[in-house]
């Protein structure tokens, strides 16, 4: 993850889980700790909005992320 850090200097980590206590905030923690210097944006967070998964298929759809969510982190993050 940091050898791809230093050659793209941007990151975007995306998992189906919820934002605190995950592998994704190990991730982004690791490369704040040892790759800061190579970023040249913030690393953004995509997850599991932070509400307990309803059952509703209609909320749970809401819930999840979807490829939209990323592509808007990913675009944050390239600045466009």
């Amino acid at each position: 993850v940091l050898k791809s850090l230093t050659k793209t200097n941007r990151m975007v980590v995306a998992e189906e889980g919820w934002p605190t206590c995950s592998i994704a905030s190990e991730i982004i923690a690791v490369c704040m700790e040892e790759g800061f210097d190579d970023l040249d944006a913030p690393v953004m967070r995509v997850t599991n909005e932070d509400v307990p998964l309803p059952y509703a298929a209609n909320l749970e759809k809401a819930a999840l992320i979807d490829s939209a969510r990323i592509i808007a982190a990913v675009k944050k993050v390239c600045y466009r």
